[in-house]
């Protein structure tokens, strides 16, 4: 029998249908989910990308683990404890784990896992910069280590459970070359891996010497489908079990909510979506433009006609889930005259031409990008969609900045922290912000960073937010709602607010 339950998420009470049952165990069996992007590496070091987490976080483990319920909790650490003022955390690590090869997990592992993260390797990647803080890791025996700070971190437990903080074996990563460990990754967690076929799928298996909660699955298959209708289609046909966002187009809700065998689960996502500018060339070099931009678009309407009213209005690059967020804070309004206006005074002339970027595969963006671009139509500019496959556009067009005037993206800041958005985004010379230099706001986005005071944090997030609106850095869009396709025959399953799926406790029928 379904659950049908009602969970807060923020301020936003919503309803929320889970496949959690109260049923007997059944038998192994596998799982397939569909994914809409293959990250291309496994490596931890490698990669921002919220389907890297979907998979990844069952073949590997932090030192700690946030679930669907935001709760930082222990995991390949047991405890720890903050000393010296913040400058130093020491951590008491599990006894008796192993890595899938068979190595043993010890403080040597969480040594190398970081030494490598902020060196040369790690520096080749986009994940090192959210640990700067860590200065070094001090084996005190095999199953202690301190971590030395140079500054405080406040974020610093919650970044310890994702992406780059993942605990490697270092004897196989030090025995294989870097593409190898790219392809073949090995972790603690409850799901090791069997094989990987490139834009096809990652396929997994439970892991018998997990040190958690074994896995009631006996096999996990993350199928890479790009089209949201070939995943809808294989969900119905039973050859998928679990389609995760942001497959689903608003437009295939009714579709999947009129299948018998199927239930759709929503729930609020710390996932916002803008079309960020080109700072440096063209027409959008002009703060005006940029916000002219942005008033010449309806974006109340676009979230009513074209997404179903599944999602909200942003007037910042984060949600309400997102720690700095003013709820004071109001978006540019709707204001056609308003925006013939900025664009005469910046005297751009009717008929001037830029080009929207967007991920190929999103079919929901891709109607929205159409409206925006009638919207922009309508105060003299001629707006050109241009797509791109997800990871052409991901890893090629925007770090090398390479984009037109606007380009899609979106952004689920896993740590719920402002921070993880706005670094990654505004800080000169990191990989989201190829364009843009801000002497302002670099000193802004450094000095919250090291400070223990939360208030006077929030404060300085809040003023960057306010900041980088105030500059139209982007045309801040929408708060999307994750929403998740799922066969009735799937048991236990927890749709989390940001895809990090642990699916240990999943059962089929």
């Amino acid at each position: 029998m379904l659950n049908i339950r009602f969970l807060k998420a923020g301020a936003t009470a919503l309803l929320l249908a889970t496949t959690a049952f109260t049923a007997p165990a059944f038998a192994d069996g596998k799982l397939v989910v569909s994914s809409p992007q293959d990250p291309g590496s496994w490596d931890p070091i490698d990669t921002f990308l919220v389907n890297w987490a979907s998979a990844a976080t069952n073949i590997f483990d932090g030192l700690t683990y946030r679930g669907p319920d935001m709760e930082i909790v222990p995991a390949l650490a047991e405890s720890w404890d903050v000393l010296d003022e913040g400058k130093r955390i020491r951590f008491k690590l599990r006894e008796g784990v192993t890595f899938h090869n068979g190595e043993p997990f010890n403080a040597d592992a969480v040594k190398f896992t970081f030494d490598r993260l902020l060196g040369e390797t790690g520096a080749k990647g986009p994940q090192r910069s959210n640990y700067t803080s860590i200065s070094k890791v001090e084996i005190i025996d095999e199953n202690t280590v301190d971590f030395h700070l140079g500054a405080p971190d406040p974020v610093l437990l919650t970044k310890l459970a994702g992406y780059g903080a993942m605990i490697v074996p270092p004897k196989y990563v030090t025995e294989n070359t870097e593409e190898f460990f790219n392809l073949n990754p090995v972790g603690t967690g409850p799901f090791k891996f069997v094989s990987y076929d490139p834009k096809v799928s990652l396929k997994l298996e439970a892991f018998e010497g997990f040190w958690g909660d074994k896995a009631k699955l006996s096999e996990l298959e993350y199928r890479f489908i790009t089209e949201p209708a070939t995943a809808v289609a294989e969900l119905q046909a039973g050859r998928v079990d679990v389609v995760i966002p942001p497959t689903i187009p608003v437009s295939m809700v009714p579709t999947i909510e009129a299948d018998p065998n199927l239930v759709l689960a929503a729930v609020t996502s710390p996932t916002v979506w803008a079309l960020r500018y080109n700072t440096r060339d063209g027409i959008t070099a002009d703060e005006r433009v940029r916000k002219a931009m942005i008033m010449a678009v309806d974006r109340e309407t676009i979230v009513k006609e074209i997404l179903g009213g599944q999602a909200d209005v942003i007037a910042s690059f984060q949600s309400p889930l997102s720690f700095g967020y003013d709820p004071d804070q109001k978006p540019l309004p709707y204001d056609v005259e308003g925006a013939k206006a900025l664009l005469a005074e910046a005297g751009v002339k009717p008929g001037a031409a830029v080009t929207i970027d967007v991920r190929g595969n999103d079919a929901t963006f891709g109607e929205v990008a159409q409206a925006i671009a009638a919207y922009l139509s309508m105060v003299g500019i001629t707006a050109t969609i241009q797509p791109y496959e997800l990871n052409t556009m991901l890893n090629d067009i925007i770090p090398q900045g390479k984009t037109g005037a606007m380009f899609q993206q979106g952004w689920g800041g896993w740590t719920f922290d402002y921070d993880n958005t706005a670094y990654a985004m505004y800080h000169t010379g990191e990989k989201w912000n190829p364009y843009d230099s801000d002497k302002k706001l670099d000193a802004l986005l450094e000095s919250q960073r090291p400070l223990t005071d939360r208030a006077e944090r929030e404060r300085i997030l809040k003023e960057i937010a306010h900041y980088t609106a105030d500059r139209a850095l982007e045309m801040p869009l929408y708060n999307s709602k994750a929403l998740y396709g799922v066969n009735k025959r799937v048991k236990n399953f927890d749709p989390a607010p940001d895809n990090r799926l642990r699916l240990n406790a999943v059962e089929v029928e």
